[in-house]
């Protein structure tokens, strides 16, 4: 089984940069699509962003293309999501989870908040 602890979260400015990692350990992370949700406080979680098994292709919900990027380091078992040009709206609790496995769904990470704040 899996398991998935996400860093970096912390406080920006907008307009300002962060970095958010995602480190596995267990099952067979170079063989699972990843992804990044966040949840903003009354809000439902929601899709950011999703890097295919070898890292070639990648998918980005709207409101974050061109200032998000995913990438993944299979031999290290990470995933990291770039966020620069941070904006308010931005500000929420980030989790990284798995594609949905079978018989279980997704597995996912404890989040880490990110504030975007002036």
């Amino acid at each position: 089984q899996v398991q998935l602890v996400e860093s970096g979260g912390g406080y920006v400015q907008p307009g300002g940069s962060l970095r958010l990692s995602c480190a596995a350990s267990g099952g067979s992370f170079s063989t699972y699509e990843m992804g990044w949700f966040r949840q903003a406080p009354g809000k439902e979680r929601e899709f950011v962003a999703a890097v295919s098994v070898n890292g070639d292709k990648r998918h980005y919900e709207v409101s974050v293309k061109g200032r998000f990027t995913i990438e993944r380091v299979n031999g290290k078992n990470l995933v990291y999501l770039q966020m620069n040009s941070l904006k308010p709206e931005d500000t929420a609790v980030y989790y990284c989870a798995t594609e949905p496995l079978d018989k279980i769904g997704r597995i996912w990470g404890q989040g880490t908040l990110v504030t975007v704040s002036s």
